[in-house]
């Protein structure tokens, strides 16, 4: 099983302008193999291979004696992830490459030659012996490959991808008593077919004021001033703040989603198409679901839980848990509704009943025992539920 591990590094003053070097070296190099991609392709029609960027390594480190400061095999990295770049754009994965900034940080990649000791808590890469670092955890297994990364506040981090001795476990039997139904919202972020709600702490919303104020404060000081600097480096230690917030309640959730369940059900949901409602896209970004939906699949194979999901047009709001009548004339506005029989229903409860409702029933009816609906590498697909554009407003 592969497994990552991440570490807060403590750089030296020298090791800090060291790693800044390396960070500048890489960026660097992927800004001119993207500049040199984009006018061989407009001259030749015709794109650049990795290998004849990286055959030209040679003589740019000639023209450029800052570059051997950096491992060479980190350059290559960054060339390869270049080209990953350029074939997830052309599979439709993501965006057109962009140039990076050193405002973002910064990354580098170290394939081979990484290696941690936990007594004296120490890190060593090629080009550095020995950095301290905070190893609050111990892991068992070989290290395939690691990267250092600094965030827009100055901290270093170093993330190491461990092939642990360990087996992805077998998927424990899907029974319909150790499920529970899932729906996501704004006001409430997780609804539970059982009743179970957990509130929206709106982590955003919260420091959206503070973070206006001291985005005016920071428009004020000249560009490329030193006032200036400290101040990007005050605001992003805010944003910083916010996403470890969010990040450390969606752990939180899933956590006990998943310890309490062995099969858990959600919706077929695709964030980044929502996210183009002007009107709610501040409140689903804050939200983060693509976050707490990834966290599930890959909780989920470690523990040998399922994760069942339904389609994307079934009709989870506007029928009826309990005889299965439909409301076609649901507003948004009705969070508590009769349906036609005289059942009184929670809209979001409902809607959350019906999404185990349907992925059992889906179970029942597909050819195999599972179908496509067990969890897999595939267990988020990236779909649109029209249903769940209408009742995101009210959560």
């Amino acid at each position: 099983m592969l497994k990552a591990y991440r570490y807060r590094l403590i750089p030296t003053k020298a090791q800090e302008a060291e790693l800044n070097q390396h960070f500048g070296n890489t960026r660097w190099l992927y800004n001119y193999a993207l500049d040199l991609s984009n006018k061989h392709y407009a001259e030749h029609k015709k794109g650049l291979s990795r290998y004849d960027i990286q055959a030209m390594l040679p003589e740019l480190k000639c023209k450029n004696e800052w570059l051997k400061k950096s491992n060479s095999q980190s350059l290559q990295v960054a060339i390869q992830n270049l080209e990953i770049a350029f074939k997830n754009f052309f599979k439709k994965k993501g965006k057109y490459p962009v140039f990076k900034k050193k405002v973002c940080g910064g990354s580098f990649g170290v394939p081979q030659n990484a290696k941690i000791n936990f007594e004296n808590n120490t890190v060593s890469i090629p080009k550095f012996k020995s950095i301290k670092a905070k190893l609050h955890r111990k892991f068992e297994g070989e290290i395939r490959q690691a990267t250092v990364s600094k965030t827009a506040t100055g901290k270093f981090y170093i993330s190491f991808l461990v092939e642990t001795s360990k087996l992805i476990p077998t998927k424990n039997p899907i029974d319909e008593s150790k499920a529970v139904g899932i729906d996501v919202g704004i006001k409430d972020l997780v609804i539970c077919s059982d009743g179970t709600k957990y509130q929206n702490p709106k982590w955003y919303r919260k420091a959206e004021k503070k973070l206006n104020r001291m985005n005016r404060w920071r428009s004020r000081k000249q560009k490329g001033s030193s006032n200036r600097q400290k101040w990007n480096i005050k605001v992003a230690r805010q944003h910083e703040k916010v996403s470890n917030q969010r990040k450390d309640m969606w752990h939180k959730i899933s956590h006990e989603l998943l310890s309490n369940y062995d099969t858990i059900c959600v919706e077929d949901l695709a964030v980044k198409n929502m996210m183009q409602n002007r009107k709610l896209s501040k409140s689903i970004s804050d939200a983060g679901w693509g976050m707490f939906f990834a966290m599930l699949k890959y909780k989920a194979e470690w523990r040998g839980k399922n994760i069942l999901e339904i389609g994307r047009f079934e009709p989870s709001s506007k029928q009826c848990s309990v005889c299965g009548a439909t409301n076609n004339n649901l507003k948004l506005s009705d969070r508590i509704w009769t349906c036609e029989n005289g059942h009184t229903l929670d809209r979001d409860t409902n809607a959350a009943t019906n999404v185990k409702r349907f992925a059992f029933y889906q179970i029942t009816t597909t050819d195999g025992m599972f179908g496509s609906n067990a969890c897999g590498d595939d267990a988020v697909a990236p779909s649109v539920k029209q249903e769940a554009h209408r009742s995101l407003a009210d959560g």
